[in-house]
């Protein structure tokens, strides 16, 4: 096995949905994975492209989204380190509903569609873990779209910086925002001039402070039960 291969294979050994694959399969695997490289802007492909298998995103940031008849950009996800994409439309066998882009500098392994239905049929363990991350991707949407539906604006800004600090406790904390406010705000379905008064109201009720990309939660108790 070349290098090439043996860095893949050790690469692939680090994502849990091949945890249970042998030494041996997981160097089958890595003949058919390839690293991906993107820079800042860079597609990585097109809404209507034939998928040609998945994604796992090993440092950088992913943007999935789709543009209206209106030309608006709609953001449906951004994907992080250690989560993968693309693995329900690969089954389909239907163009992409998106368009990839990547937000930062970022290094992807893209996985073929050959070998993942050879994994399905020959190890239940994977099958097990690949429908398990899926149903949690739709929990995910279920749950976004309720928000969307139900929440205020504010509920929905106030519910990201909360995920995004990710505490038990209402000490006061510092998060940086993953990426840029107009991204975001496409993200909580909001224009930006909305998303820039939420912030500016919760500033001025001293529940926040901003810096750039970094904010500070002054306390995150009161924050959480801020109706706006």
């Amino acid at each position: 096995m070349n290098q090439t291969l043996s860095a893949i294979s050790t690469q692939l050994r680090q994502i849990s949905l091949f945890g249970e694959l042998s030494d041996d399969e997981l160097v089958r695997v890595s003949h058919f994975t390839r690293e991906r490289q993107l820079r800042k802007g860079e597609l990585l492909f097109q809404r209507g492209d034939a998928p040609q298998g998945f994604y796992f995103v090993q440092s950088g940031q992913i943007k999935l989204a789709f543009s209206s008849v209106q030309g608006n950009e709609k953001v449906v996800e951004i994907i992080g380190p250690g989560q993968s994409f693309g693995e329900a439309v690969m089954f389909l066998e239907r163009p992409y509903p998106v368009f990839a882009e990547a937000l930062s500098d970022s290094t992807l392994l893209h996985i073929k569609q050959g070998i993942v239905s050879e994994l399905i049929d020959k190890e239940p363990g994977f099958a097990r873990k690949l429908l398990a991350g899926m149903a949690v991707r739709l929990h995910n949407l279920v749950r976004d779209v309720e928000a969307y539906s139900l929440s205020s604006s504010t509920q929905r800004v106030i519910g990201y910086l909360i995920q995004l600090a990710d505490r038990d406790d209402n000490t006061p904390c510092e998060i940086t925002l993953p990426t840029s406010k107009q991204v975001i705000a496409s993200r909580l379905n909001l224009t930006p001039e909305t998303l820039s008064r939420i912030f500016h109201d919760l500033v001025e009720r001293k529940l926040i402070s901003v810096h750039g990309k970094r904010i500070n939660l002054h306390d995150p108790r009161a924050l959480s039960h801020h109706q706006g």
